[in-house]
């Protein structure tokens, strides 16, 4: 395994010569001068990771060194600097932090602790170097903003190549915020329809009384307020794709209409009589189990089969083991910008505390715990106490290793502590688990949990009128 590179930057050689005596075994290190009024061609090295002497030999404090490493990082300056001092004051580590440093050290460490702190940084630094080249390589120029390196994405990653060469239905499942839209755009970007349109229609978002309307269009007189003709989301998606998100909530009646069009490419507005016919590719996307919608009796089973040509399920992102860093590292670096912060990257203990954590919201939970994280630092790296993850119960020992049984603990926990932080909102609880209302509403219904918690809220008044009221 190829050894990490270290830059060794001091104000003279012989701290410089000190520091590489220790270290040079372990990492391939290259060395740099600062003075008080310039730095010498640090960048050149290009160094991921830099140990940075910040005493200067001819002042009483620690000053001069700190201002080379604001310096540094108005200069574009990027890597992991790890300030290294012989100041006991613990005034200069903060300072050292808020310049840009992303550990501080004490020259009174012996080297186990030296090469462990070095080791751990220059992981990290790989870790944003793998997503940089995500990003670039496989992220949003061929798969529409999906990143990723584990097993399970680069699987998805596969069944998108294959199926964008074909014009066969696709229905994608998958947990709430694991990108099944970002999935779709990506077979519709690298299809034979991508010159066409994309268009989506959320399924669940709209009025079932609207939802046929919008989908088919509608004729002059078809109903009260029908003035005029209006063509629906098929007909404006002829010759490229249209997305149903949340097909599993489609009403029966519409369902039958979806299906001869799946059938036969051909539909009428609502009020009209003559058959159109289309040239369109459905993609439908939904996180219902539609196998158990079946067995109840909400889903066509037939509708099911021609949806479901191929069939791609979404990994969730407590599935996908560093991903999660990966992605993190995007959205820091996407919200930085927007916010004009100077965020380098995270603390161990914030990408530690993102890996243990399970992410019942997916993609959607972490971009918006990075986002509300960096508009909150006041550091230069993210830490755990600007992500504020909720603190997740411990499994009860029933014995049970079922993943659904402790997957529905976990998640009526974190309902329960939303609710509560909440005081009782629907639309508050839902934003705080970085999940959609309407999710949140199913979870609710999905373990019983509505009926106890409207009952706690509001005694007396029925859950569905309780709810509609927030």
């Amino acid at each position: 395994m190829a050894k990490h590179s270290v830059v060794i930057v001091g104000p003279d050689q012989s701290t410089v010569s000190a520091a590489q005596a220790l270290i040079q075994d372990e990492f391939e290190v290259s060395t740099a001068m600062w003075t008080t009024d310039t730095l010498l061609p640090i960048h050149e090295q290009a160094s991921p990771v830099m140990l940075l002497d910040i005493d200067s030999p001819s002042q009483p404090s620690a000053e001069e060194g700190l201002n080379v490493l604001q310096k540094l990082r108005q200069t574009g300056y990027s890597g992991k600097v790890i300030a290294y001092t012989g100041r006991p004051e613990r005034s200069v580590a903060v300072r050292a932090v808020q310049c840009g440093a992303c550990d501080v050290l004490a020259k009174s460490l012996d080297t186990v602790q030296l090469l462990q702190s070095i080791e751990r940084v220059a992981r990290v630094a790989d870790l944003e170097q793998e997503a940089r080249g995500a990003m670039v390589v496989g992220g949003p120029e061929e798969f529409s903003g999906m990143l990723g390196m584990s097993a399970s994405i680069n699987r998805i990653f596969d069944a998108i190549r294959k199926v964008s060469t074909s014009d066969a239905p696709i229905l994608i499942t998958g947990e709430s915020g694991t990108g099944k839209e970002l999935t779709a755009r990506a077979i519709h970007a690298r299809g034979l329809r991508k010159q066409g349109p994309f268009i989506p229609i959320n399924c669940g978002a709209i009025p079932e009384s609207l939802l046929e309307s919008e989908l088919f269009g509608y004729e002059r007189g078809a109903f009260t307020g029908a003035v005029g003709q209006k063509k629906g989301k098929v007909e404006f998606a002829q010759g490229g794709t249209l997305f149903l998100d949340e097909v599993g909530e489609l009403p029966n009646a519409l369902q039958v209409k979806l299906l001869r069009f799946l059938q036969d490419h051909t539909f009428e507005r609502v009020g009209g009589h003559q058959a159109i016919e289309m040239n369109v590719r459905i993609i439908a996307a939904t996180n219902v189990n539609l196998k158990e919608a079946i067995e109840k009796g909400t889903f066509r089973d037939d509708l099911y089969y021609r949806l479901g040509v191929v069939h791609i399920n979404l990994p969730p992102l407590r599935e996908r083991g560093e991903d999660v860093s990966l992605i993190a590292m995007a959205f820091l670096r996407q919200a930085a910008a927007h916010y004009n912060k100077p965020l380098y990257g995270f603390t161990r203990e914030a990408l530690e505390a993102m890996q243990a954590y399970s992410w019942p919201g997916n993609v959607r939970e972490l971009s918006n715990r990075i986002g509300r994280a960096v508009v909150m630092a006041e550091g230069t790296h993210i830490t755990a106490a600007d992500l504020d993850l909720p603190r997740q119960a411990p499994p009860q020992d029933d014995g049970s290793i079922s993943l659904k049984v402790n997957q529905q603990r976990i998640e009526t926990d974190l309902i329960m502590k939303a609710f509560t932080l909440s005081q009782g909102n629907l639309s508050r609880a839902a934003q705080e688990l970085g999940i959609s209302r309407s999710t949140l509403y199913r979870r609710l219904r999905q373990y019983g949990m509505e009926r106890s918690l409207e009952a706690r809220r509001f005694p007396g008044l029925s859950p569905r009128a309780s709810m509609t009221e927030h």
